[in-house]
C-alpha cells in the first residue's frame, strides 16, 4: 500500500483529530486477585507455570483496556488511502483515536493513537502495519503477572513445606 501522494507538501507533517480525554479504568479487584491465585495453586498443584486458565484470564483482561487495532485497521484500505486527503484520513479512525500521518523524511507513516495519546498503530509502505501496547495494557499485563507470580510463589512454597514434612516419617524416608 503506497500512501506517499496522500499530503500535499504544503501541508507536510501533522494532523490530529479524535479525543485525547478517552481513558479506560482497569483495576486488579480482589475478585479477580483471588482467581488468580486459584489459577496459580492449581497450576503450581500440576508443576505448571502460567497455565491455559491464567493466560485465558489474562487475556481477556487485557482485552479489556486494549483498543480494537484489527477494526481500526480494516476501516483504512489501499483505495481509500490513494483517493484520501490528509483530513478525509485522519477522520477516518473516529473517537477516541488520534490519526498522524508524517509525509516528511525518509517515507510516509500513519501514526493511530489512543485515547490517553499512546501510539498504538504504525503503517509505512515498506513494513505495513505495525502493533504497539499501549501503557494501559502494560499496566495490566505487569499486575496480572505480579499476582500471579506471589500467588504462584507462595503456592509452591506450601507444596514444598509439605513434602519437607512427608519426607522422615517413622524411619521412613519418603524421597527414596
Amino acid at each position: 500500500m503506497d500512501i506517499t501522494g496522500i499530503a500535499k507538501s504544503h501541508q507536510a507533517s501533522i494532523r490530529k483529530t479524535g479525543k485525547a480525554s478517552f481513558k479506560k479504568g482497569w483495576k486488579l479487584s480482589d475478585f479477580l486477585r483471588e482467581k488468580i491465585t486459584k489459577y496459580a495453586r492449581e497450576d503450581a498443584a500440576q508443576n505448571v507455570y502460567m497455565g491455559n486458565k491464567f493466560l485465558s484470564l489474562w487475556k481477556s483482561e487485557v482485552a479489556k483496556v486494549a483498543s480494537d487495532r484489527a477494526a481500526l485497521m480494516e476501516k483504512v484500505d489501499m483505495k481509500e488511502i490513494k483517493e484520501a486527503d490528509r483530513r478525509r484520513l485522519c477522520i477516518l479512525f473516529g473517537e477516541p483515536y488520534e490519526a498522524e500521518f508524517q509525509s516528511e523524511g525518509m517515507g510516509s507513516a500513519i501514526h493511530v493513537y489512543d485515547g490517553n495519546g499512546d501510539k498504538i498503530l504504525t503503517y509505512t509502505a515498506g513494513v505495513g502495519w505495525h502493533e504497539k501496547e499501549s501503557k494501559a495494557e502494560t499496566q495490566v499485563h505487569w499486575a496480572l503477572k505480579a499476582a500471579y507470580y506471589d500467588a504462584f510463589r507462595a503456592a509452591r512454597q506450601e507444596i514444598n513445606a509439605g513434602v519437607a514434612g512427608l519426607e522422615v516419617q517413622g524411619g521412613f524416608d519418603v524421597r527414596a
